[in-house]
């Protein structure tokens, strides 16, 4: 499993994911699921992925291949988020469709994307693409997209996330809700990538990877839990209560707990 979202404001863009990629109990790799197409000063692009490895593997390799093709649809020649989507539907369909008729195991080759950016002339947006090659866009009531593991995380975001949260608030609403996921499944873990895309710059984007024993992360993180006892503890005490007990800090015994 994996966890990766897109947020939406009127700033700009934030992008999220972990980089684990699991294929059974004993089977734990690290892979990217964040990729940038930078077209400086025209448009640009970010697709995360998550599903199948093989197909989200082959989907970027015809991406990157079609843009050297006169000629041919690709990301530097579709006029709108739109249109973009539906091209990368379209690859992810015939790719599964074409792997499935080799297969004679029953294999699930299905991906997911979102795919992100904004092209010179049009605002910024973010589309999530489901296996079937259909898309949706964020709303905005709730300006993001998650694809893979997403309960987890989404409560921060509903009750955070709005189109006027300054970007930098909104990348560290993502590193939380990538938090909340990986203390409460295994499959999700380091290291994580963040990207911020700033409204009209067209390639200007920061981009963190973060470690297991990232200090910023891990400083993120142990100020979050403390911020969310102190939360509790200031909650209204019920009528029969004398002295509400407070809730205290946890003594961390694993790098683990950390997250």
């Amino acid at each position: 499993m994996t966890y990766c979202l897109a947020i939406k404001t009127r700033f700009g863009l934030v992008f999220a994911a972990d980089s684990r990629t699991t294929a059974g109990v004993d089977q734990v790799s690290s892979y990217s699921k964040v990729h940038t197409f930078s077209f400086p000063g025209d448009r640009f692009f970010t697709l995360l992925s998550s599903g199948n490895l093989a197909t989200t593997q082959a989907v970027l390799k015809r991406m990157r291949a079609d843009i050297s093709l006169p000629g041919a649809p690709s990301l530097c020649n579709m006029h709108d988020i739109d249109a973009a989507a539906d091209y990368v539907g379209m690859l992810s369909t015939e790719i599964q469709r074409n792997q499935a008729l080799n297969d004679a195991t029953n294999t699930n080759f299905e991906a997911s994307f979102i795919i992100g950016g904004q092209i010179r002339g049009g605002n910024p947006g973010i589309f999530l693409i489901y296996p079937q090659g259909n898309h949706i866009h964020e709303s905005a009531e709730y300006p993001f997209l998650q694809i893979g593991e997403t309960k987890y995380g989404k409560p921060i975001l509903d009750r955070v996330i709005r189109s006027d949260t300054p970007l930098e608030l909104a990348a560290r609403c993502a590193l939380v809700s990538l938090n909340s996921t990986i203390r409460s499944n295994l499959t999700v873990g380091p290291p994580l990538e963040l990207l911020l895309y700033k409204t009209n710059s067209f390639g200007d984007s920061k981009r963190l990877v973060m470690s297991e024993h990232d200090p910023f992360y891990g400083t993120l993180s142990q100020a979050w839990s403390e911020g969310l006892k102190q939360a509790l503890n200031n909650l209204p005490a019920f009528e029969w209560e004398d002295s509400p007990q407070p809730v205290q800090a946890v003594q961390q015994t694993s790098p683990r707990e950390q997250y």
